[in-house]
């Protein structure tokens, strides 16, 4: 099976755009990500809502999860607040790695090992000429699992 088989329409946002936009078009639409383009419609990066969580916590607060229960309510909700005045641009993964990406010939094994290279929840499918065609989500590719592999039977349970 192809990608293109499995790929579903995506919103899209500009860099620009003000994050909290983007998290509540994720919330509306219940996707786990959204596609970030160009000017152009290419494909820059891949937003997800760990990103922005991961964007607002303080560093020291996800190196040992332990120390956000010392941070009391306020302060607290004063991180999570800075989100308010951010741009999409703000909260891309920064890095050496690329987007999760792939072109619409791929297969779902490659969809998989890019969103498992990359620790995003979806890939972007992407035509030859850089425009982005959608994106194929983790769930996507667990349905398809799940729809096409049949429990293995042993030869004692024949």
């Amino acid at each position: 099976m192809r990608v293109r088989e499995l790929v579903d329409e995506v919103p899209v946002v500009g860099p620009d755009d003000p994050v909290l936009d983007a998290v509540r078009t994720m919330w509306r639409q219940r996707v786990p990500g959204l596609v970030v383009v160009d000017g152009r419609g290419h494909l820059m990066s891949v937003l997800s809502v760990a990103e922005v969580l991961c964007s607002v916590i303080p560093s020291y607060v996800g190196e040992d999860a332990l120390l956000a229960r010392v941070i009391d309510e306020g302060h607290a909700d004063d991180f999570l607040a800075e989100c308010a005045g951010r741009k999409v641009r703000d909260c891309l993964p920064r890095g050496h790695r690329g987007p999760a990406a792939v072109s619409p010939d791929a297969t779902v094994l490659e969809a998989a090992a890019s969103m498992a290279s990359t620790g995003c929840p979806l890939a972007a499918v992407v035509a030859d000429d850089g425009r982005v065609l959608g994106a194929v989500s983790w769930h996507a590719l667990l349905d398809r699992l799940l729809t096409t592999t049949r429990p293995r039977t042993s030869p004692t349970d024949a």
